[in-house]
């Protein structure tokens, strides 16, 4: 799909050049500084050298304290409590985190993960009756619970206290909690409002930590989770969630748990510097198949586990389900797609909203976000479960999914999620009034020019600009994720010195070895994707504009820069 280049703005030319020589880096890194928000040498030296000492206060948060204190009661009176969370990675992350931690104050403690066909997301009532069947009076709940506002009253009404720790937009009605822990409420004037479901539980162990004078380092300890969390949910890599993501990557590089270590060693990574995207391609997806295919619980069993031999059965458990679900998927996304070419008037809508029966639910948001790649529209999958219509939506950037599935919540049993992704449930009867009520609030609403996918170009280099002292500072602006995406340049007018060629099975993708008139005796080995097409015109030595991102490419224990090829342009 052809993509729209945009070059971002530069920012203040005055501050980049301010930057560029305080700081003693070229000027195109003094810009991608100022355009994520970076612009004083004291922001670049917190940017650059994320430090635990700057996370904030929890005590910060609304309720915090209410939470701590009710805690503090039920390991003093020996209380059964359970820990409840969400079947993906956030919930079942944070689940693990807060477990393994007040498993050491409590005499009795429990996890649950509602089952994904049987109670659906987040708290559910089959999920109180068995903590009330098993005599707990207090639930944790993580990454879930804003908008339980029946279903508290219902546990309420059954001897039990929530403290509720989550991340997701409140409700226009709080749920009347013991305590409830969200920095998006209106009310709350916590610092730091993109935390992950799993940050959040992060928060609660560190107040906990600082309530009773335990040092820091305690909370250090689950900083794999954490950052296996905030890359799986894809929020944003800024602030508090840099400094966590830094060190968790730290962590589960050097010291991982015994689940996550069994995991990387299933997915073939054990070997190798992982990152944020081998969390979000390798990590998370094992991780997650557990509650697609069979149950979340079986995550949170690997990511508490103290024993390596469990560990490893249940990794390989998990690595099957991902077998499974990943052949389930395509097979439904080759269905899906199959809908679409069969019907014109599905082809000419500005969304896309498919409902079919006998789809796998625990696969149904990855087929969103394939369809979403393949056409670029704000996308539902729907199939039945449970007698309703329940399903995953994804969005294209720039516009709010979240506030249209809100504007149809009449028609709605209930929905949850965020600016980008969403879930939904309906009844079938409904689906009709919604896929169209939904599709003239997105034509309505949306501007042309986003149903095109756009390549977001943070400045133009020259090719002689990149060498080893400008990618040493580049590597820094690590970790890369949402609102820090890793830099693409533009280089204009490059050719292939002659030795490019075609690679892959069928020729589909480009090996390059591109030079620039200005220093035609440097070159730059490169590699473009599903680019092949494009041969003939770079073989006969036709100049070019490419797009591309700088990266590492290890290849048999040699390192060596390479530039990944994003878009190419001719004249």
């Amino acid at each position: 799909m052809e993509k729209n280049w945009v070059l971002k703005a530069s920012g203040n030319e005055a501050v980049i050049a301010s930057l560029s020589k305080e700081l003693g880096i070229d000027r195109p890194l003094a810009q991608l500084l100022v355009q994520r928000g970076i612009t004083t040498f004291e922001e670049a030296k917190i940017f650059f050298r994320p430090d635990l000492s700057n996370l904030h206060d929890p005590f910060l948060m609304k309720d915090m304290d209410v939470a701590i204190h009710r805690i503090m009661a039920a390991i003093e009176s020996g209380e059964k409590v359970l820990v409840y969370g969400d079947y993906d990675v956030d919930g079942t992350t944070a689940v693990a985190l807060v477990y393994k931690f007040f498993k050491d104050h409590l005499k009795e403690i429990d996890y649950y993960i509602p089952d994904r066909y049987d109670e659906g997301y987040g708290i559910s009532e089959k999920g109180i009756d068995y903590a009330a069947q098993h005599g707990i009076t207090l639930v944790i709940a993580l990454d879930c619970g804003i908008k339980a506002v029946d279903k508290i009253d219902y546990a309420r009404k059954k001897g039990i206290e929530f403290i509720i720790c989550d991340h997701h937009n409140p409700g226009e009605e709080v749920p009347d909690a013991i305590a409830v822990l969200d920095p998006k409420q209106a009310d709350c004037n916590y610092p730091y409002k993109d935390l992950s479901g799993c940050g959040v539980g992060l928060k609660l162990v560190q107040a906990y930590c600082k309530a009773t004078g335990q040092p820091d380092e305690r909370i250090y300890d689950y900083l794999d989770l954490v950052v296996v969390s905030i890359a799986s949910d894809i929020v944003p890599i800024t602030g508090e969630n840099r400094i966590m993501a830094y060190y968790g990557l730290k962590k589960l590089n050097e010291s991982p748990s015994l689940g996550l270590r069994a995991i990387k060693e299933v997915a073939g990574i054990d070997r190798k510097q992982i990152d944020i995207e081998d969390i979000i391609f390798k990590i998370g997806p094992r991780i997650n198949a557990a509650g697609r295919m069979e149950s979340g619980r079986k995550s949170v069993d690997l990511l508490v586990c103290d024993n390596s031999k469990d560990a490893a059965i249940i990794s390989k458990q998990i690595n099957n389900f991902n077998l499974d679900r990943r052949n389930i998927d395509m097979e439904i996304t080759r269905q899906a797609i199959e809908m679409i070419r069969a019907s014109k008037k599905l082809q000419e809508r500005n969304s896309t909203v498919l409902y079919n029966p006998d789809w796998h639910k625990g696969v149904i948001g990855i087929v969103a976000s394939r369809l979403l790649d393949h056409y670029y529209k704000p996308t539902v999958i729907l199939t039945r479960s449970n007698g309703f219509a329940t399903g995953s939506a994804r969005s294209v950037s720039g516009f709010d999914l979240y506030k249209a599935i809100e504007s149809c919540s009449d028609l709605l049993e209930n929905f949850g999620g965020h600016k980008y992704a969403a879930g939904l449930t309906m009844k079938i009867k409904n689906i009709q009034k919604f896929t169209d009520r939904f599709e003239k609030i997105v034509s309505e609403n949306i501007d042309p020019e986003l149903l095109i996918p756009v390549l977001e170009i943070d400045t133009e280099l020259q090719l002689m600009e990149i060498n080893d002292k400008f990618f040493r500072v580049l590597k820094q602006f690590q970790p890369f994720g949402p609102e820090n995406l890793s830099p693409i340049f533009l280089s204009e007018n490059v050719v292939d010195n002659g030795y490019g060629r075609t690679v892959g099975n069928n020729g589909e993708h480009l090996k390059l070895t591109l030079i620039q008139e200005e220093n035609p005796f440097k070159v730059f080995p490169a590699i473009a994707f599903h680019q092949g097409q494009d041969f003939q015109k770079i073989n006969k030595g036709a100049p070019f504009d490419i797009c591309y991102q700088l990266m590492e490419n290890d290849f048999r224990g040699r390192v060596s820069l390479q530039i990944h090829v994003q878009g190419i342009k001719f004249d």
